[in-house]
């Protein structure tokens, strides 16, 4: 059962390679990413960040499932979150905030960790709307929403607290504190980083449009909050980190390049393109890609193919270097003593997918992320297109 692509006759000698790595990610996330809890980044071969599962790697787990016809995967993980709301509730009530905020790194239980992160990243808050959507989308039915409805309308509630109006920009603001994905950032610094401005307004509008399927009123507070976000930040044509990073490709051109997520894994809705397109070309260059992370390619490659950068999608896919290795077993090494690494596996699930049968607005174009040259032959089945 579920989805299938071939690139057998394609004439990039690299065609051979990423089939291969597509399969056996396949097979691999079936062992260690489908269960009713969320796994650690190197599920079950051994322990990796003090055994724990972190939730802001759950989307690069699992969102690939519906997307290869295989929603059932996710759904059992994503019933988990019904199980911890209550602590999730409690957590953002004991700072301070309405709704349920979701913990970064987290025992089975939904009990928050000792972290220095993990107080201040907020970017796996959307991630249970986002997953819950794929999941409707392949099963649209009442069913589908009752059975998740808490868990977005919660996920949303704190979303909308969190935010804070700004009267001198006339806009909502995130942070600070906080720390965006690419955590080399320090959290009294920064504010409005790229992605996570852009899940906020995906993460509201996907609630409001689950409560008006529903037959219900949405929370007023989303839909105010969406709309008056602040613009993303940008300096010499390209984005930033953050909106008080000096700079993003001088000092902070390390760890994730997080602002690429802005669109890619989302629609981009805040995103200007060609502002985009000079961020994805100047990170390809300058970025210190030994410091990266096997989801960082598949993410990039993404971005490229929205913005229908093709080559490039395949080049960042396919780019040579250690943290995007693919050993014989299938397994994503990052270094010694890391030979496993889940979410790089599941990243380029979701991107092959993705660049193979399209994203809303090119579900209807064949193969809109490869090559049109002539040099890639994309043949697949049983695949949905990202949102």
């Amino acid at each position: 059962r579920g989805g299938a692509v071939t690139f057998e006759g394609s004439t990039d000698p690299r065609w051979h390679e990423l089939e291969r790595r597509a399969v056996l990610s396949q097979y691999l996330t079936a062992i260690h990413s489908s269960g009713p809890i969320p796994p650690q980044e190197t599920g079950l071969m051994y322990n990796s960040w003090f055994g724990k599962p972190h939730l802001e790697m759950h989307w690069w787990h699992a969102a690939h499932f519906p997307m290869w016809g295989r929603e059932s995967y996710l759904e059992r993980g994503l019933e988990w979150y019904n199980k911890i709301l209550p602590k999730a509730i409690e957590l953002a009530e004991s700072q301070g905030y309405k709704g349920a905020r979701w913990p970064k790194m987290t025992d089975y239980d939904g009990n928050q960790s000792p972290s220095a992160v993990a107080a201040v990243l907020i970017w796996q808050q959307p991630h249970p709307i986002a997953l819950a959507e794929y999941l409707y989308l392949a099963n649209p039915s009442r069913q589908s929403l009752e059975k998740f409805k808490e868990i977005v309308y919660q996920s949303a509630d704190f979303m909308a607290d969190y935010a804070v109006w700004r009267e001198d920009r006339k806009a909502y603001v995130l942070g600070p504190p906080l720390i965006p994905a690419q955590e080399c950032h320090k959290p009294m610094d920064s504010m409005n980083p790229p992605y996570e401005l852009e899940y906020w307004r995906y993460g509201l509008e996907t609630a409001a449009a689950w409560a008006e399927r529903l037959g219900e009123t949405p929370n007023p507070k989303w839909k105010e909050v969406a709309d008056h976000l602040d613009e993303l930040p940008q300096k010499d044509g390209v984005y930033l980190a953050h909106a008080n990073c000096p700079d993003t490709f001088e000092r902070y051109n390390r760890d994730h390049p997080s602002m690429l997520g802005a669109m890619g894994m989302l629609p981009g809705k805040l995103v200007d393109p060609e502002v985009m397109r000079a961020t994805v070309y100047k990170v390809k260059d300058v970025w210190q890609w030994p410091t990266s992370w096997g989801w960082d390619f598949p993410m990039a490659a993404m971005t490229a193919a929205r913005l229908g950068e093709r080559a490039l999608a395949v080049d960042y896919l396919l780019m040579d270097a250690q943290k995007n290795t693919y050993l014989p077993n299938g397994h994503n090494y990052q270094r010694e003593g890391l030979y496993a690494y889940l979410p790089g596996n599941g990243g380029l699930l979701i991107a092959v997918a993705m660049m193979a049968c399209g994203w809303q607005g090119h579900e209807g174009e064949h193969a809109p992320g490869f090559p049109d040259d002539g040099s890639w032959k994309v043949q697949w089945e049983g695949l949905r297109p990202l949102l």
